[in-house]
């Protein structure tokens, strides 16, 4: 048995005479001392481990840890969230850039960074300090931008969303207002319809609630079908659990390999484990000894738009306020750009009023968009949460009011469960439509704070026993005992049900012996509740239809599979691949007028699709099944794989080379346990790249007790053992078991050092 008293390795790769990225010998000394505060284990599924003196020695030794495992993941988080992406990707990447520099300025960062607290202050130098020994203790890696880390920069990242709130603002709306000019944007015209699109949805928000369309909304033409993303999380109260301990289910739904999974302690009380997302410096959903945390996307509206009545007046512009003309704000952003001979830049002058920047152009008015902008009190949030012991301390973390984008499900070890909405949601007038742009001049658009914590849907301790989140409405969240929607202003939710949501109710509801291996089997619980919507309709058409069509003929053996199954996935089940493929194409020409009603395609087909489309569709899908596999007869894991074949974020999938199959499927059917896959240029087989990505089960009690799994493996090194060795766990639901105790950590380390050995 390997036990923490190892030797560590006695070769250093870090030694004063390297140059450190600009910084000098007094920098390099710095870094090898407090390094030697620092303790990463590595356990034998190659998860660090790390401890230190204080939480910036352990913050120092995890962003180390994160640099070791997937330096371009934590450094390609950086160079979006600072808008540098252009600078590495090229010109297709400006209004990306110019996008997040609106709202990000590294002279704003700077100025809070300088207002930080001195402890909060010393976890943004350690981070800084960790990635920058990193890259001098490898002078083989490469940054493609960031050379050199500075504090302030972890301001940039500070919620641990995959995409944030800035990502609402859509990039060809920007783009038609800013492009048209390097220096400034045509002079207003009335004759240029607003090309709006539907709202652009953080990249893990939910897709299957579509909001509705604006009235004023010219759309481009539909997007294909766009995967269900967004996450699970529940909680069961000890009341029904027959260890009498509360149980938590944390279940992102992001892109793969989006988190790293570790542990942080420190002398100074932090002890928190689970997924972190690349470079950020604080467990963003996970647990420690007491409590633990799951977040997931919310459909609150909380960033508005405001159409502005602009006038030319001099050399600028004003716009109208109640009686007032107030001045446009203008500011020069320059976006640098790789190009084929070096770099090139673009300069933009960019507008705000003091709702926020400017960032389209609507019939006419120019419209401005607000949301929330405090990336001190969000890193402090989302770090200070990290360590706290009881409800009441997570609650008081959650009165600073930034985690904007997400719901929160939450379990601790006194047995307390709970549920909090969205965390920063503006005090707004009801009257208004929020959904839609409002009229900037009105000063009774204004925000009036933000609604407080009971202000907001909320649930603690439901007599139910459980309480869940799918990215759906709060209003089933605890069954019977869920936040009623008439108690709130409705721009607290802009999301419907959803089929997991159902699904969940499903496995939670009247169940009282609980185990942490039986909330397992329910986060895996096969059953696809979509097909008990879209599937009558099909069996009652196809018993409608005249035997003498051709279309009956052909699918009646199909009919028969599908009448008989259970309606569960599996690796081996040929229904579930003829209900999937039949489902996508049975939709698929009803996406137009679903996103209309407001509705999912799925739900829209089975109540308008005629029974000769949906045959049609049947037998389509049917001869598809055949060409592309030999047989309509395909098992679903034939074609649902996992394939993960190098380190780049962008896989280049292949049907020749080895993949995984996967018994379940994408959560647009109800899935709990979620695989976003589809077919690529060249293959045949469907591949994964969304879903599940990290999962955990967490029991609370005198001691916690967990299980996990992470997509893939804790590497992005091919060469790694741990690039691939939790795949097969991963496809099957198996989860291991999560050493947490130092015991434990004890019986299964790989290896020990200090960071720079």
């Amino acid at each position: 048995m390997k036990k923490l008293a190892l030797v560590f390795a006695v070769v250093c790769v870090s030694c004063a005479s390297q140059a450190a990225p600009d910084g000098d010998a007094k920098d390099v000394a710095a870094w090898e001392r407090q390094a030697q505060n620092v303790n990463i284990v590595r356990d034998t599924w190659g998860i660090a481990h790390v401890s230190g003196k204080t939480d910036a020695d352990a913050v120092f030794g995890m962003i180390y840890a994160q640099a070791e495992d997937d330096f371009n993941r934590v450094e390609t988080n950086f160079i979006n969230s600072q808008g540098r992406l252009a600078e590495a990707e090229g010109e297709s990447e400006i209004y990306r850039d110019l996008r997040m520099k609106i709202f990000i300025d590294p002279d704003d960062m700077k100025a809070q960074y300088q207002k930080a607290p001195a402890s909060l202050k010393a976890l943004m130098n350690a981070w800084a300090d960790g990635l920058n020994y990193y890259l001098h203790t490898h002078p083989k890696v490469t940054p493609r931008v960031i050379k050199h880390f500075e504090p302030w920069m972890a301001l940039t990242f500070s919620e641990g969303s995959i995409g944030g709130d800035i990502e609402r603002v859509n990039l060809t709306q920007l783009e038609a207002f800013y492009g048209r000019s390097a220096s400034a944007p045509s002079a207003l015209r009335r004759d240029e319809p607003a090309s709006l699109l539907p709202t652009a949805f953080r990249r893990d928000a939910p897709v299957f609630a579509l909001p509705t369309l604006r009235k004023d909304e010219a759309v481009e033409p539909e997007p294909a079908f766009v995967e269900p993303t967004g996450s699970n999380g529940a909680a069961v109260a000890p009341s029904n659990t027959t260890s009498h301990h509360a149980l938590l289910l944390i279940n992102p739904h992001t892109s793969f390999f989006f988190r790293s999974e570790l542990q942080m302690t420190s002398d100074e009380g932090l002890n928190a484990y689970g997924a972190a997302t690349w470079g950020q410096f604080f467990i963003y959903q996970g647990f420690n000894e007491r409590v633990g945390w799951m977040h997931t996307s919310s459909g609150v509206d909380n960033i508005d738009e405001y159409l502005e009545t602009v006038t030319k007046k001099g050399d600028g512009y004003v716009y109208k306020y109640g009686t007032e003309e107030r001045s446009v704000k203008s500011s020069k952003i320059v976006v640098p750009y790789k190009t084929a001979t070096g770099t090139a830049q673009k300069e933009f002058t960019v507008y705000r009023t003091h709702h926020g920047p400017v960032v389209r152009e609507a019939d006419g008015k120019w419209v401005s968009v607000r949301l929330m902008q405090e990336p001190l009190k969000a890193l402090t949030q989302s770090y200070t949460r990290t360590k706290a012991k009881n409800y009441k301390e997570y609650r008081d973390t959650m009165e600073l009011h930034t985690n904007s984008s997400n719901n929160t499900i939450y379990a601790d070890a006194d047995g307390t469960i709970a549920y909090f909405h969205s965390n920063f949601i503006p005090k707004r007038d009801n009257r208004f439509d929020w959904t839609k742009p409002v009229d900037g001049s009105d000063p009774t658009t204004e925000w009036s704070g933000v609604l407080s914590i009971d202000e907001t849907p909320g649930l603690r301790n439901p007599p139910n026993g459980w309480l869940y989140n799918t990215n759906n409405w709060p209003w089933t969240a605890a069954g019977p005992n869920s936040p009623k929607k008439a108690d709130f202003p409705k721009y607290v939710e802009r999301n419907g049900e959803n089929p997991r949501g159902i699904h969940a109710i499903k496995v939670l509801d009247n169940k009282k012996d609980f185990t942490l291996d039986s909330f397992v089997a329910a986060a895996y619980d096969s059953y696809l509740t979509e097909f008990d919507i879209m599937l009558p309709p099909l069996l009652k058409a196809f018993d409608q239809t005249p035997a003498s069509d051709p279309n009956k003929k052909k699918v009646s053996e199909q009919i028969a599979v599908l009448r008989a199954w259970d309606r569960r996935w599996s690796a081996t089940s040929v229904p579930t691949s003829v209900a999937v493929y039949w489902g996508e194409e049975v939709s698929r020409p009803f996406e137009a007028d679903a996103r209309k009603a407001g509705m999912s395609a799925d739900d829209y087909s089975a109540a308008h699709a005629t029974p000769a489309q949906m045959l049609q569709a049947l037998a389509a899908v049917s001869d598809k099944l055949a060409a592309d596999f030999g047989s309509w007869k395909t098992p679903w894991g034939d074609i649902n794989r996992y394939q993960r074949v190098n380190a780049a974020i962008v896989q280049p999938f292949d049907d020749a080379k080895p993949s995984i199959p996967v018994g379940f499927t994408s959560s647009r059917w109800g899935s709990l346990a979620s695989f976003g896959a589809r077919t690529y240029k060249g293959t045949k087989k469907m591949y994964g790249t969304s879903g599940n990505s990290f999962v955990a089960i967490v029991e609370f009690g005198d001691q916690v007790r967990a299980k996990a799994v992470t997509a893939g493996g804790e590497s992005g090194d091919i060469a790694s053992p741990h690039f691939g060795d939790q795949a097969q766990r991963y496809s099957t639901g198996d989860l291991r078991e999560v050493y947490f105790y130092r015991p434990q950590i004890e019986a299964h380390v790989e290896r020990q050092y200090h960071p720079g050995q």
